[in-house]
């Protein structure tokens, strides 16, 4: 069988609601890559927050971070020329002043693995610094000086639609604006025009596998295109409904090992 590349979400999809990798779907990882076949990472998290996953299934391929404003080699870095496809600061600042008219629980403004906070320790933020702690909290409006690679907002229940709206209606033109999945509903803002399938087909090309010969599996809006654009494009059983009706099959739900069964039956494991 010739090389195929699959892509893996993290969050809802690989991962358990535990954030953990299930011994299955580990194993099911380890035997195709044993078949020469390449795996990555392609997720909205930073790299800090994907690393120990990607060191965990022992992998030594490229990955897409931020929704595809990162793309880069852990591994073998001067094989392939990372993109880092940050937001224009003064966008960035704009939104960062509706948000604080909102009144958002929290701001986290990422520039690559560096990240800074309105409010330390407060809300999503938590779950998501991994122990590192922010090169500075408090106004980011004043404190940002260089163009961010994401903006993840964690707005009040109530207001949470009304905000993406305001966003989009004011800067659609400049940003992708993406919505997490449970249990935290956060907005992340990355530049217009990115999206994981650009990483994708980035190390596609990189490995010389062609389209028809992509596996990817999501299960949230930020996944849409990377879902479209594989030759097979399998959707999480706890999906959501449109990246299920874009999706060429669906698996077992990310609790029920759905990764490992699409694998095992696909390639005969």
């Amino acid at each position: 069988m010739k090389d195929y590349l699959i892509a893996l979400d993290l969050d809802g999809t690989l991962l358990t609601d535990n954030k953990n990798i299930s011994s299955r779907n580990r194993a099911a990882i380890a035997k195709v890559r044993q078949l020469g076949h390449k795996v990555v990472i392609a997720t909205g998290r930073p790299y800090r927050a994907s690393k120990s996953y990607y060191d965990e299934l022992l992998l030594d391929s490229p990955m897409v971070n931020f929704n595809g404003a990162f793309i880069h080699h852990p591994v073998y870095p001067k094989s392939f020329q990372p993109v880092h496809t940050p937001l224009e600061k003064n966008v960035a600042k704009t939104i960062i002043q509706t948000c604080e008219a909102f009144q958002v629980e929290n701001i986290m403004v990422e520039i690559m693995d560096e990240y800074y906070l309105r409010y330390e320790n407060k809300g999503f933020a938590e779950a998501f610094t991994l122990g590192q702690s922010p090169v500075e909290y408090g106004n980011l409006q004043q404190i940002l000086q260089a163009d961010p690679t994401s903006i993840l907002i964690h707005p009040k229940e109530t207001n949470h639609q009304q905000l993406k709206n305001l966003i989009h209606d004011a800067h659609a033109e400049f940003i992708e604006q993406r919505s997490w999945g449970a249990p935290w509903n956060v907005i992340e803002i990355v530049k217009y025009g990115l999206n994981k399938a650009i990483g994708l087909k980035r190390i596609a090309q990189y490995y010389n596998i062609p389209q028809e010969r992509i596996i990817a599996f999501g299960d949230e809006d930020n996944d849409l295109e990377m879902i479209e654009y594989a030759g097979h494009g399998i959707a999480m059983d706890n999906a959501i409904a449109e990246l299920k009706n874009i999706s060429n099959e669906q698996t077992l739900t990310n609790e029920e090992d759905g990764v490992a069964v699409y694998l095992e039956r696909f390639f005969s494991l």
